[in-house]
C-alpha cells in the first residue's frame, strides 16, 4: 500500500487483554479439537507445488488461478507471553479465521512473516530468531493446510510498520524514513542490510515445522515467496526513479539467494506497480516491467487503490490500469499477474468489485487478493469481515477462477491432513510426489503413437533458461509454423552437460542420460494449431557451472528452428 496506509497492528494492550481466548485456546487444544475439515472434494493434492507454465500459474501440469486475500496480521494471534502452545498463540482464533476464510471460498491468503516488535516478534534484534513466534507461524500453516488453503508470506517490510528495513538499517547504524531507507538496497552503503535479510530469509526457508516435521521449503501449503512488501529505491536521483536498477540488482540477487535454497517454490518481489506511464502513482525506482523481469522472480504483482486521493481513478479508470498490468505481465514480461493487494472506499464495494472480478477474469488476470479480510474489530476504510454483502461478490469471483482451472468442486488448495499437534510426528512427512521422477511417465511414449508428423521446417523452439548454479528451470515454447495442425507431439533434445529433469509441468517426461522427450499430456494440450503454439516447463538439477541451452529441438522427429 502507499506510505498513507502503513498495516499498522492494534494497539498492543488490547491483545494482551484476552482471558477468554485464552482458555478457549487452551482448552481446545487440550481436547485436540483445533481444526475445522476441509471441503471433501478437493481437486489437488497436498502435495503439489504451485508453478509456472509461461504466462499462468499451474497446478499439477494444469493452469491454475485463485481468488484470495490477505490476513496479514495472523501472527499477531495470542498473547505474546507466556506458553507457547496455550497462551502464546491463539490458536482457536488461527482456526477459526481459516474456517471463515474457507467458509468464503478463498484459496490463498498473502500474510506477514515479519517483524521487529517486541510483542509478536520473528527477529527482535538482530540475528535472534524468535522461537515462540516462529512456531506460531509452524501453526498458521498447519491450519492452513488442514483448511485447504495456501499462503504467501512475505519476508519483509518496506514501510515502518513493525519495525521493517528501518529496523535492519538501524541496526548498522543508519536512520531509515522515506526517502532515507533506500540505502537498505545499496551494498555499498549498507552491507550488513544484505547480510541480515539474507540470514534471516535462510533460517527462515531451513525452518523446521515443529508440527509436521517439513521444512518450509519443503512444504507445498506454501503456494509462494515475496521478498518484501512494496519495495521501492525512491528519489535517489531522477534516472534511479524511473529505470530502476538498483532495486533490479537488489532483487536479483536476493531472488538467486532464495532460489539457491529453495527452488520448489514461486518467489514474487511484492511490488504496488506504481509508475507514470501507467498514470497511477509516480515513478518511485521499481519499474513494473524491468524489476520484475529479473529471472529469478516467477510472477508479477501491483497493489491497486483507485478510490484514494492521489489516484482518483473512476471505475473504468481502474479496470484500464489492471488490463494494462495485465497485458505488459503476460506480453512484456511473460510471466502470470498477482494482483496482491486492492481495495475501494467511499463507494458501493460490492458494485466495485462486481465490475471489477469479472473484468480481471476477462483479462486474464491470474491470481487476485482484497485487502483485508479481518476476524475483528475491522477498520472502516478497507476491512472486510465474515457476512460482509462485498463477499457475495468474491465468492462467485472465486468459483469463476477455480472453474477456468477446471475445479467445479471443493477447493483448489491441499487436502487436508488432520490436526495439528504438538508431536512433529502427528502429521505427514513431505511427500516425494511433489518431484516428478523424470522416468517415471511410462505413457510419456506412448502418446507418440498417435502423433502426426511435423514437415521440416515447420516448427520453431524457443528455450528459456533460469540457472541458479546447482538448480535450474527451464521454459519451452514451441510453434507450429506450418500450415497444418500437429495432433500429439513429442519434443526432444539433449542438455549440453549432466542436467535432470525433476519436475516437468504441461508435458510428460522422459530422460534417458541427457536426452529428454517431452509428450503432451493426456486430455489436454495435445494439439499444436497452425500458426499455434504449446508451452511446456521444468525444474532440474545440474553442476554449477555446467548449464545451457540445448542445441537443437525435435518435434515429432523433425528438427526445428530456434528462436
Amino acid at each position: 500500500m502507499n506510505p498513507r496506509l502503513q498495516h499498522h497492528r492494534p494497539h498492543t494492550s488490547a491483545k494482551r487483554l484476552a482471558p477468554m481466548a485464552l482458555l478457549l485456546a487452551a482448552s481446545v487444544a487440550a481436547a485436540g479439537l483445533t481444526l475445522g475439515r476441509a471441503d471433501t472434494a478437493q481437486a489437488a493434492g497436498a502435495d503439489s507445488f504451485a508453478t509456472r507454465c509461461g504466462t499462468h500459474f499451474c497446478l499439477d501440469g494444469k493452469e491454475y488461478y485463485f481468488a484470495g486475500t490477505n490476513t496479514y496480521d495472523m501472527f499477531t494471534y495470542g498473547g505474546s507471553y507466556g506458553d507457547t502452545e496455550t497462551q502464546f498463540m491463539d490458536k482457536a482464533r488461527i482456526d477459526a479465521q481459516f474456517a471463515n476464510l474457507q467458509a468464503d471460498k478463498v484459496d490463498v491468503v498473502r500474510l506477514w512473516m515479519f517483524s521487529h516488535e517486541n510483542w509478536h516478534g520473528f527477529e527482535k534484534s538482530k540475528g535472534v530468531y524468535d522461537e515462540q513466534e516462529f512456531a506460531q507461524f509452524d501453526y498458521i500453516i498447519q491450519s492452513a493446510k488442514a483448511h485447504g488453503i495456501r499462503l504467501v508470506p512475505v519476508f519483509e517490510n518496506y514501510w515502518e510498520a513493525y519495525g521493517g528495513i528501518d529496523t535492519r538499517l538501524q541496526w548498522e547504524g543508519l536512520s531509515g524514513g522515506q526517502p532515507g531507507r533506500a540505502a537498505f538496497f545499496d551494498k555499498t552503503r549498507c552491507p550488513g542490510c544484505f547480510t541480515s535479510y539474507k540470514n534471516y530469509v535462510s533460517y527462515a526457508l531451513n525452518r523446521v515445522n515443529h508440527y509436521s516435521g517439513v521444512k518450509y521449503k519443503d512444504d507445498p501449503t506454501i503456494f509462494a515467496w515475496d521478498l518484501m512488501n512494496e519495495p521501492r529505491y525512491q528519489d535517489q536521483s531522477a534516472a534511479e526513479n524511473v529505470n530502476g536498477t538498483t532495486l533490479r540488482a537488489w532483487v536479483d540477487e536476493m531472488g538467486a539467494f532464495v532460489k539457491s535454497i529453495d527452488s520448489k517454490h514461486l518467489l514474487g518481489v511484492g511490488l504496488e506497480g506504481h509508475g507514470s506511464n501507467y498514470g497511477f502513482g509516480g515513478d518511485e525506482g521499481n519499474p513494473f516491467v524491468y524489476v520484475q523481469q529479473s529471472p529469478y522472480i516467477d510472477y508479477t504483482s501491483a497493489h491497486p487503490y483507485p478510490t484514494e486521493s492521489w489516484a482518483n481513478l473512476s471505475l473504468d479508470q481502474t479496470k484500464a490500469l489492471i488490463r494494462s498490468w495485465i497485458a505488459d505481465s503476460h506480453d512484456k514480461v511473460g510471466k502470470p499477474f498477482f494482483m496482491g493487494e486492492f481495495n475501494v472506499h467511499n463507494v458501493d464495494r460490492s458494485a466495485w468489485w462486481g465490475q471489477l472480478y469479472p473484468d480481471f477474469e476477462a483479462a486474464g488476470g491470474d491470481g487476485s487478493a482484497f485487502w483485508w479480510y479481518a476476524d475483528r474489530s475491522v477498520d472502516g476504510k478497507f476491512g472486510v469481515m465474515a457476512g460482509a454483502p462485498e463477499l457475495s461478490v468474491f465468492r462467485a469471483h472465486s468459483d469463476r477462477m477455480r472453474a477456468k482451472s477446471g475445479i467445479t468442486t471443493g477447493t483448489s488448495s491441499p487436502t487436508p491432513s488432520g490436526s495439528p499437534s504438538s508431536s512433529p510426528s502427528s502429521s505427514p512427512s513431505p511427500s516425494a510426489s511433489a518431484s516428478a521422477s523424470p522416468s517415471a511417465s511410462a505413457s510419456a511414449s506412448a502418446s507418440a503413437s498417435a502423433s502426426s508428423p511435423a514437415p521440416a521446417g515447420s516448427c520453431a523452439v524457443h528455450y528459456g533458461l533460469s540457472d541458479w548454479g546447482s538448480t535450474f528451470n527451464g521454459d519451452v515454447t514451441v510453434k507450429n509454423t506450418g500450415g497444418t495442425p500437429v495432433n500429439g507431439w513429442q519434443v526432444a533434445f539433449a542438455f549440453p552437460g549432466e542436467q535432470k529433469v525433476t519436475n516437468m509441468w504441461n508435458a510428460l517426461p522422459v530422460q534417458t542420460g541427457r536426452q529428454v522427450v517431452a509428450s503432451n499430456p493426456s486430455g489436454y494440450n495435445t494439439v499444436i494449431p497452425a500458426g499455434g503454439s504449446v508451452n511446456f516447463g521444468f525444474s532440474g538439477t545440474s553442476s554449477v557451472g555446467t548449464n545451457g541451452v540445448p542445441a537443437s529441438f525435435t518435434l515429432n522427429g523433425q528438427t526445428c528452428t530456434t528462436y
